[in-house]
């Protein structure tokens, strides 16, 4: 009973701050709508250690990380020097990446990876094409702002790290074809994409929508992550019937 309270107030406290996020966003308080949003994940956390006894160390430290990371993420606002936004952002998005090569630990322990070349090799194949372009069309969108500095290997880093983790969410979906690696898929293309319309937010349209939509995504993502910890039934659950 003790648990289900503290789970229905997190649970509450999550969708106010997903309201109060919107809601100052559209107002252009950012500063309150980048505090609410930073608070959302930590909860996730706080649900995540309360609710599932068998935790994985992998998706543990990748929630852990992810939330420091985004508690973090409102010092920008305090920093006027140019060096000292530089190593926020690389520290920031370094915290990022780790979280997210956990994540892809937590994903690929559960396949056999010479079952994966030997059945796969096609999607591998076109999945490895797919990233590369990706990739190239992401840095000709960042390099300009960056102008050329080290700063736009870090965001390289970033996209590489986040279209394996969608890549081999889905190899694991195809590998497992369980109702458990399709909420770890679902939930690692809600974050993907969440990510990508925050690059076009930040680095082509300056639109709320944009930011407010990208946050649905993320929101989304992490419930669908949260939901994968909770499942102990593996049966088949197939995406198309």
């Amino acid at each position: 009973m003790m648990n289900l309270t503290k789970s229905n107030i997190l649970i509450a406290s999550i969708i106010l701050l997903c309201f109060s996020f919107a809601l100052f966003q559209f107002q252009e308080e950012y500063f309150i709508s980048a505090i609410s949003k930073s608070l959302i994940v930590p909860l996730f956390t706080l649900l995540y250690f309360i609710n599932v006894k068998n935790k994985s160390p992998y998706f543990t430290w990748f929630l852990v990380l992810f939330s420091i990371s985004d508690l973090s993420s409102f010092m920008g606002y305090y920093l006027n020097t140019t060096k000292a936004l530089d190593i926020y952002y690389i520290l920031g998005n370094t915290l990022y990446i780790v979280a997210y090569i956990l994540l892809i630990f937590e994903v690929v322990k559960g396949l056999n990876v010479k079952k994966v070349i030997k059945n796969y090799k096609l999607h591998l194949l076109v999945l490895g094409l797919l990233n590369v372009y990706i990739v190239y069309v992401l840095l000709n969108i960042v390099d300009p702002v960056f102008s050329n500095s080290y700063l736009v290997y870090v965001e390289l880093v970033y996209n590489v790290v986040m279209l394996l983790l969608l890549s081999f969410a889905l190899i694991a979906y195809f590998y497992n074809d369980t109702k458990r690696s399709l909420l770890f898929f679902l939930g690692s293309l809600c974050i993907v994409f969440s990510e990508f319309i925050q690059i076009a937010y930040f680095y082509i349209v300056d639109q709320d929508m944009l930011n407010f939509t990208s946050t649905i995504l993320f929101v989304l993502a992490f419930s669908f992550y949260y939901f994968h910890s909770r499942i102990r039934n593996e049966k088949t659950f197939k995406l198309f019937t």
